[in-house]
């Protein structure tokens, strides 16, 4: 059995993701000193174009929480007292957010995302110090609408990341995700589908990941939300911030079904865990790693993290 020279994924395995995609496998296979592979398949629509990458790339993150870099379990941030969650922090960090964004862009790293865990004017703040330290090198997400979505691409984020305005009240608005779409294009959004397991599939959560949507994670909807947006993010939110190891079912319902690339969160705990998302997602899905990462109080060399990641894309 052949492997792919890049990411060492059987070509067989390759080969049926890249059918799946209306692909030719020759032109992947005989493309290999290329590490990003774009070709045009029967995409939903006319204009969209299918990228398939053979190695997945390591995506930071900053969360923001009331202006401080944190390291919190997503699924216990609820919006007042009254939800009757306690709050569970990993990490807060003395470095601002703007030092992190530094320190990736130093590194070299591409496509992070800065998450604002709050409307509060102080985490807004840190995060556009953050995009003004690294312009175009990260994203942004919290509390982004069609309104307020332009304002931080001019600050420079690279895209805007949205979930709860599209799924809104447990349904998903069309006609928000084409106003969001139309504002700042679809190269610049992101779709925010994380989701929680219900009923032996996942279901895509919404306001702060305390709020089942009607929308269940499969290929047909990914098809469908690939024709406006240019990537998704994905937290397993089940595993996300506890340190237990990856969702692989997830992972791997990704790497089969996703059109567009896609970056998974939760869980990492060590090295072993990126190799696993680079096997479940079949090459396919990019990673980010939170609390388990030293500079965010783990155990996970950050530096270990970045030679592992120009491995894969060098």
């Amino acid at each position: 059995m052949r492997t792919c020279g890049l990411c060492g994924i059987s070509t067989s395995d390759l080969g049926a993701s890249l059918k799946r995609r209306n692909l030719d496998s020759s032109f992947y296979y005989g493309s290999q000193r290329h590490k990003f592979i774009t070709a045009f398949a029967s995409p939903p629509s006319k204009s969209s174009s299918l990228s398939i990458q053979c190695a997945v790339r390591f995506r930071p993150c900053i969360d923001i929480h009331k202006g401080k870099v944190k390291q919190i379990v997503g699924s216990t941030l609820g919006d007042s007292k009254e939800d009757g969650l306690i709050l569970v922090t990993n990490f807060e960090s003395d470095r601002s957010a703007a030092e992190f964004a530094n320190l990736y862009k130093e590194d070299g790293l591409t496509g992070g995302h800065v998450i604002m865990l709050g409307a509060d004017p102080l985490s807004r703040c840190a995060a556009i110090e953050a995009l003004h330290a690294y312009p175009g090198g990260l994203q942004v997400g919290g509390g982004i609408n069609s309104e307020n979505s332009l304002s931080y691409i001019n600050e420079g984020a690279s895209h805007v990341i949205v979930t709860s305005y599209v799924f809104n009240n447990g349904q998903m608005d069309i006609e928000r995700l084409k106003d969001i779409m139309r504002v700042v294009g679809k190269r610049r959004l992101v779709l925010d589908l994380s989701c929680r397991k219900k009923e032996g599939k996942y279901a895509i959560v919404t306001d702060r990941w305390q709020k089942f949507s009607d929308e269940y994670l499969d290929g047909k909807l990914l098809d469908f939300l690939a024709t406006y947006a240019d990537e998704f993010l994905v937290h397993g939110v089940d595993v996300e911030g506890k340190k237990l190891g990856i969702d692989e079912e997830l992972v791997a319902l990704l790497g089969r079904h996703s059109p567009i690339p896609v970056t998974y969160a939760g869980g990492v705990t060590v090295m072993g865990d990126l190799e696993r998302i680079k096997v479940a997602g079949m090459g396919h899905v990019d990673a980010t790693v939170g609390s388990a990462l030293d500079i965010f109080g783990g155990n996970l060399a950050y530096k270990d993290v970045i030679k592992w990641h120009a491995q894969h894309v060098a």
